[in-house]
């Protein structure tokens, strides 16, 4: 299976945001596997995942070198992505330096779309949640100024409405 037509099932299955999800569904019909890809300008699918320490309260964030905002980690699919959930999964644990991660189950936790600088003009993010193992220690990449854990409570300090509806959501699923 592709990972275009594995994209399309995934957001078939999710449930919640039915707008949105439905918005995604179109972008995919009317572009095709060209829509999960960068070079696409009117806009393309990326995967993102929350890393989360449940036992402590707590999840990671990444300073993201460009935008300059916390952020979860995530970005876009690569040609060698096997899946979406695969793509968040990868996504994750190169930003974070934290292996072992594992994904909440029951597949995507939110979709957040979102304009950005050009050519491209969207992301179209599916948001997925990670668990990180009770030893997680993080280890910055290139694409990070900084990472750092900060409690549930704290995010909406740090971060824009987005992380914070996405922290929502997966403490809700947890």
């Amino acid at each position: 299976m592709s990972l275009y037509d594995d994209t399309v099932l995934v957001l078939k299955k999710y449930e919640d945001q039915p707008e949105l999800r439905q918005a995604y569904l179109d972008h995919l019909s009317a572009h095709g596997e060209a829509g999960m890809w960068k070079p696409c300008t009117a806009g393309h699918v990326t995967a993102s995942a929350l890393v989360v320490d449940p036992s402590r309260g707590r999840v990671l964030l990444t300073l993201h070198r460009k935008l300059r905002m916390w952020l979860q980690m995530g970005g876009h699919c690569e040609p060698g992505d096997t899946s979406l959930a695969a793509a968040a999964l990868r996504e994750a644990t190169e930003e974070s330096g934290v292996p072992g991660l594992t994904l909440l189950a029951g597949g995507p936790v939110r979709l957040d779309r979102h304009p950005i600088p050009g050519p491209c003009t969207q992301h179209l993010d599916v948001q997925y949640a990670a668990l990180a193992p009770s030893d997680a220690v993080e280890a910055i990449s290139d694409e990070s100024l900084d990472l750092r854990w900060f409690a549930y409570d704290e995010v909406a300090d740090v971060a824009d409405e987005s992380v914070v509806r996405l922290v929502e959501a997966t403490r809700a699923r947890l």
